[in-house]
């Protein structure tokens, strides 16, 4: 009888060969002395630097098995024990095992119940941890007293530059002790807390500790309800703080009077480079001030004020800006209220900015008249990248402005035209595009009922196009016969690496067309096919194919039609090709 002391090593290696990162990482090691020796050469255990355990509901007792192995693995640099459950007894083991492990740099906690005491013992145990760079803790109960001891940590730690304390309703008290650390604290770079409900008393806290802070880049503030008078206390802060890059205090109950002292903070403020104040009421009064700060800052690259109700009197203010304005490259300005006149501002700015490459107008109602306004801007200018106008109601009018910009357009990579009421001959002006465009690689037409005759003229311009790569063509109502044309192009394009047809009936029909397009194309590598309402008979046509294509990597079939049949048929051919990932 074979134990494993005698199996041969190969044998040894095949039956690790089936086991879970987890299962090795805890189970197999001590078994015996041949197998510790067999463990060291196993190649897939002696390179597993990350362990993912997340969901898995664990409880404390694994935790202790894996906090055992911490104690003295030196692999694994990234252990994420995200929804594990392991509450304030699985933290003391992991704790435990942080004092003498010297190779972890990453630990996600997430969700897990921990509470004021877990906190406490993940507390005692960075103080004297000198590898941990990354801590979440989110969504775990911690309340405000227990921040106290996250906070004398941070005073003696040297080594943690990212902590996640989000969620965890610490409000203004335990705040007061975060931001008393952060006045010495020269490492933690980067401070989430997203939803603590400090207030704006705890926005007071950490805007008196942003004036000495010399060390911290990156803040989460948003979700807290700082209001007028935190957006006031931390606009006071960033006159003098010279190091924070990043700020999030989106959802914040910011109006316009809060959007005013952080627009008078960006006039001075030489650091700040992103600014997230989406979904804060500003309106077009806040917009305004915004506005006129961006006209003498220099150093913001990233807003968002999405969801402000800016509307078109906000979004003119925000457009005259950009003709002026030489270093913002990303601009989200998506659920506004902004209509069609207004597009004619921002069109107007796109003629003369040089430095803008992303900008998100999508969610507003500019309709056919503002994609004229914006198809005329992108014949002439030369620096947008990325354009979002996905749920803007412009129809087959606006598409059509649209796809004649891009015959001449020789910059935008992206564009994403979903939710837009585009049917089927409009589809036609895209397509005739796609065969002169040169430089577009995503294009999104999700949801726009753009039917078989619209994906025969895309499936046109995909014979000859040679640089889409990314394609969504999500809840079209394409069809079996749609699936037709698609397939017929993919047999010969040679660009496309990502199509996204989930929601649009195919059936096993248009599957088999599908998966006698995957028999000879070499270049796709995702393919989405979701809800498309396809049998066993479908699977069997897709499995089959499977079994030849040496190129998809990634396969999502899900909420479909498939019985025990069909995912045998599939099963057989992933045993026979390993490269393809089922979603």
């Amino acid at each position: 009888m074979y134990t494993f002391s005698t199996l041969p090593v190969e044998l040894v290696y095949r039956i690790l060969d089936h086991q879970t990162d987890l299962t090795l990482f805890c189970s197999m090691q001590n078994i015996c002395r041949r197998l510790n020796q067999i463990l060291s050469t196993y190649e897939r255990y002696r390179t597993l630097t990350t362990l993912h355990v997340s969901g898995s509901r664990i409880g404390d007792k694994q935790a202790q098995h894996i906090a055992h192995v911490l104690r003295t693995n030196t692999t694994v640099t990234t252990l994420d024990l995200r929804g594990s459950r392991i509450g304030g007894e699985g933290a003391k083991y992991i704790a435990d095992a942080l004092r003498t492990n010297t190779t972890l740099t990453t630990l996600d906690l997430t969700v897990n119940r921990i509470g004021a005491e877990g906190a406490r013992h993940i507390a005692d145990a960075l103080q004297t941890n000198a590898t941990l760079t990354t801590l979440q803790l989110d969504s775990n109960e911690i309340l405000g007293r227990a921040a106290q001891h996250i906070a004398d940590a941070l005073r003696t730690n040297k080594t943690l530059t990212a902590l996640d304390l989000g969620g965890n309703r610490i409000g203004s008290e335990g705040v007061q002790h975060i931001a008393d650390a952060l006045r010495t604290n020269t490492t933690l770079a980067t401070l989430d807390l997203t939803v603590n409900r400090i207030g704006a008393d705890g926005a007071r806290h950490i805007a008196d500790a942003l004036q000495t802070n010399t060390a911290l880049t990156t803040l989460d503030l948003h979700g807290n309800g700082i209001g007028d008078e935190g957006a006031r206390h931390i606009a006071n802060a960033l006159q003098k703080n010279t190091t924070l890059t990043t700020l999030d205090l989106h959802g914040s109950g910011i109006g316009d009077e809060g959007a005013r002292h952080i627009a008078t903070a960006l006039q001075t403020n030489k650091a700040l480079t992103t600014v997230d104040l989406h979904g804060n009421g500003i309106g077009d009064k806040g917009a305004q001030h915004i506005a006129d700060a961006l006209q003498t800052n220099t150093a913001l690259t990233t807003l968002d004020v999405r969801g402000n109700s800016i509307g078109d009197e906000g979004a003119r203010h925000i457009a005259n800006a950009l003709q002026t304005n030489t270093t913002l490259t990303t601009l989200q300005l998506d659920s506004n209220e902004i209509r069609g006149k207004a597009a004619q501002h921002i069109a107007d700015a796109l003629q003369t900015n040089t430095t803008l490459t992303t900008l998100n107008l999508g969610g507003n109602t500019i309709g056919a008249e503002g994609a004229q306004q914006i198809a005329n801007a992108l014949q002439t200018n030369t620096t947008l990248t990325t354009l979002d106008l996905r749920e803007n109601g412009i129809g087959d009018e606006g598409a059509g402005h649209i796809a004649n910009a891009l015959q001449t357009n020789a910059t935008l990579t992206t564009l994403q035209l979903d939710s837009n009421e585009i049917l089927g001959r409009a589809a036609q002006h895209i397509a005739y595009a796609l065969e002169r465009n040169k430089t577009l690689t995503t294009l999104n037409l999700g949801g726009n009922r753009i039917g078989a005759e619209g994906a025969q003229h895309i499936a046109d311009a995909l014979r000859t196009n040679t640089t889409l790569a990314t394609l969504d063509l999500t809840v079209n109502r394409i069809g079996a016969e749609g699936a037709r044309h698609i397939a017929s192009a993919l047999q010969t394009n040679t660009a496309l690496t990502t199509l996204d047809f989930r929601g649009n009936g195919i059936g096993d029909e248009g599957a088999r067309h599908i998966a006698n397009a995957l028999q000879g194309n070499t270049t796709l590598t995702k393919l989405d096919v979701r809800s498309n309402g396809i049998g066993d008979d479908g699977g069997r046509h897709i499995a089959n194919a499977l079994q030849k294509n040496r190129t998809l990597t990634t396969l999502d079939f899900g909420v479909n039609r498939i019985g025990g049949e069909g995912a045998q048929h599939i099963a057989d051919a992933l045993c026979r090709n390993a490269s393809v990932k089922m979603m």
